[in-house]
């Protein structure tokens, strides 16, 4: 096929050479292209096929070592040992009866490599032994070679494919929540880089054993803008009961995933009724998710915000929900709730909250007569300077401009609000 076309093309570029006509210089450009196309192609395929005659020569050289070799790939095959994955399954089956189906067809389907190894073996029975004994006369080689092929990857794919359901079964068993905890805009004009601090908080079920992690990292411009609004928030969640690959990734108030609707309870906790308000109780084991979740500034909310989040959760979007106070957001970047909880990340001193009273208000006076030129400036870096060895991220070092004088008055900072912490204990 390639060589047909090929010598279509030169008949065409013979008729162009032919004419001599200006205005064909584009169409022999174009068909001396495609033959180098057809001809890079065509060598690739050559080379394919030289190494597979090779590979087909050194088997037959090596006729007793072929055989050897599927014995040996035939017993690893056997003394791989499916019962620890079938018991796990079993149970994983029993905890999560919705993916029982799934992991059947995956058990099914290592169960069905053994089986096709079974059958490559047995059908080559009088090859192998011809191999063995280096007795070419009536071999089949196509078959003993094809035969040989696929018992070598069953023995490599079958405990690779085994540890991957072994994983995915594992899954089932953790939730996990990535946290947008912080965000940092460094460097100035073309130059800046955009920086997210996420928190990994991941919980072992059904023991509760809560573990988390943090870190800087570096992300694209647009990917900074569409997350912008999302501090403090669930910007990932995986259930347990779920795979990885199935984690919600619209982003959620962090922890209303856990609450079961109002007026029930879960595995995580109940609804309790005090003073005729309802509000969200987390049992003493998942105190520890809980802290993280909230970062440290538990705030429980009431039925009605939770069937917000439900109703938007429900149609893909991120509910934000509403200050009664302020009327602003209540979750993310604006919410009332995140400004108060991360008034001293990075965020919150870069201006990131500028109409909040948590913001540092380092900028706030740019288009004031009092303001000095730098503060003018929008190209100045004003990205918070970190010092020691606190955070996870390296920090570029940075240098001081010179002094410039300024009458730019001093804001005032009004002090951090407190608020009363609610104590829970485990549920009996």
């Amino acid at each position: 096929m390639a060589l047909r076309s090929a010598q279509r093309d030169m008949d065409e570029l013979a008729k162009v050479e032919k004419s001599g006509r200006h205005r064909d210089t584009e169409r022999a450009q174009r068909l001396l292209a495609d033959e180098r196309t057809i001809r890079t192609r065509a060598l690739a395929q050559a080379n394919d096929v030289k190494q597979d005659a090779a590979h087909w020569v050194d088997l037959k050289n090596h006729l007793p070592q072929t055989a050897a070799q599927m014995q040996a790939d035939y017993n690893a095959i056997h003394a791989f040992d499916l019962a620890p994955l079938a018991a796990a399954m079993q149970k994983a089956e029993t905890d999560w009866p919705e993916k029982k189906s799934d992991l059947e067809s995956r058990l099914a389907a290592e169960r069905s490599l053994v089986a096709t190894a079974d059958e490559a073996w047995q059908s080559t029975a009088d090859a192998r032994r011809q191999a063995a004994a280096s007795n070419a006369v009536g071999l089949d080689y196509g078959a003993l070679f094809a035969a040989a092929a696929t018992l070598h990857s069953t023995a490599a794919d079958l405990p690779k494919q085994a540890a991957e359901v072994q994983s995915l079964t594992a899954q089932l068993y953790n939730s996990w929540d990535k946290l947008l905890v912080d965000m940092d805009v460094r460097g100035i004009g073309t130059a800046r880089e955009y920086d997210q601090k996420v928190r990994t908080i991941t919980t072992v079920h059904p023991a509760g054993t809560t573990s988390s992690d943090e870190k800087w990292v570096t992300v694209s411009k647009g990917s900074y803008d569409a997350m912008r609004n999302n501090l403090g928030m669930a910007i990932e969640h995986k259930p347990a009961g779920k795979y990885d690959i199935e984690a919600e990734r619209t982003a959620q108030p962090a922890g209303f995933a856990y609450m079961a609707p109002p007026g029930q309870s879960n595995q995580y906790g109940h609804w309790e009724n005090s003073g005729g308000h309802s509000f969200w109780v987390f049992y003493g084991q998942y105190a520890l998710m809980r802290d993280l979740l909230f970062n440290h500034s538990y705030r429980a909310p009431d039925p009605y915000d939770w069937n917000g989040y439900r109703t938007a959760q429900r149609s893909g979007q991120t509910y934000y929900g509403r200050d009664s106070d302020s009327g602003s957001a209540k979750y993310g970047s604006q919410g009332a709730e995140t400004q108060k909880t991360y008034s001293g990340s990075s965020y919150a001193k870069s201006g990131g909250f500028r109409d909040s009273q948590y913001a540092s208000k380092s900028g706030s006076y740019r288009d004031s007569q009092y303001a000095s030129p730098a503060s003018r400036d929008p190209n100045v870096d004003r990205s918070p300077k970190r010092f020691g060895s606190g955070s996870s991220r390296p920090e570029e070092p940075h240098v001081a401009p010179p002094p410039q004088r300024s009458y730019r008055p001093a804001p005032s900072r009004p002090p951090a609000r407190s608020s009363p912490g609610r104590t829970f204990g485990r549920r009996r």
